[in-house]
């Protein structure tokens, strides 16, 4: 009977031991671990050609009180000579315009602000084309010795029939 208990006791044993026995990892593919990932593929650059057209055009101001928004048609063209802006009081204001990656801005002449009466204004725009609408924001400078002499807006474009 004492040769059956140490039996068991060992057989027990063996079996602890064998339980929390460390496991072995898999071999690692070492090169595989060392390649990098493929990089993301980068964004197309846009082409004006895409955005050839009109466009209505909405301003809204980030922040502040005033929410309403400001109206304008875009023309835009297939190279960056001739963009213009049309304002609801039929103001023709001509646009820069440059291209970089997926992106286009648009820089203002001064002209009359259609949000701030009797004051100046030179915007900067920068768009980008997503699912058929143009989206992006624009900085407002205005002539104006004033704290708030530029106003963030968010802008949007439609494309017209």
């Amino acid at each position: 009977m004492h040769h059956i208990t140490r039996l068991a006791l060992l057989s027990s044993t063996i079996l602890a031991v064998a339980a929390c026995a460390k496991k072995e990892a898999p071999a690692k593919d070492t090169v595989a671990a060392m390649t990098p990932a493929p990089a993301p593929a980068p964004t197309p650059a846009l082409s004006l050609v895409d955005v050839a057209g009109k466009w209505q055009i909405t301003t809204v101001p980030m922040a502040g009180k005033d929410t309403s928004p400001t109206k304008a048609v875009l023309t835009a063209t297939a190279d960056t000579a001739g963009w213009t802006l049309t304002l609801a009081d039929k103001q023709v204001v001509p646009m820069q315009t440059s291209v970089s990656g997926d992106s286009v801005t648009l820089t203002s002449a001064t002209y009359k602000s259609q949000r701030r009466k009797n004051t100046k204004v030179s915007t900067v725009t920068t768009f980008r084309l997503a699912d058929g609408k143009l989206t992006g924001l624009t900085t407002a400078h205005y002539a104006t010795a004033a704290a708030d002499s530029v106003l963030q807006l968010r802008t949007e474009g439609t494309r017209m029939p």
